[in-house]
């Protein structure tokens, strides 16, 4: 049987991986900075800018609200129905490009 202290033991993190990711969070914040300041123009600018948002929403959740310390189903409920909305909405977009240019083919422009 475990002891309390033991307990907390097991739950306590180490400062230095809560530093380290202050120290990732800040080069991905710099380097999304970056790209304002090159003037990235287009899909290169908002892709970066979405990988940059997303690497940094990652490694918040993961550490700081101790996602990557919890269990599997846990992790499953939370993170599958934002992945499965994205998936639903990327489907749409495809389908009234579609639509959208089908109209343009039979009906012309307008």
């Amino acid at each position: 049987m475990t002891t309390q202290s033991e307990q907390q033991e097991h739950e306590l993190h180490p400062i230095s991986i809560y530093l380290k990711i202050w120290g990732m969070l800040f080069v991905l914040s710099a380097l999304s900075y970056m790209v304002d300041y090159l003037s990235f123009q287009g899909y290169v600018r908002w892709s970066l800018i979405l990988i940059f948002m997303v690497l940094k929403a990652g490694l918040i959740v993961s550490v700081f609200m101790h996602m990557q310390w919890e269990r599997l189903a846990l992790k499953a409920a939370i993170l599958v129905p934002p992945l499965a909305i994205f998936v639903l909405v990327t489907l749409m977009i495809i389908e009234a490009n579609y639509i959208f240019s089908s109209r343009v083919t039979y009906f012309g422009a307008g």
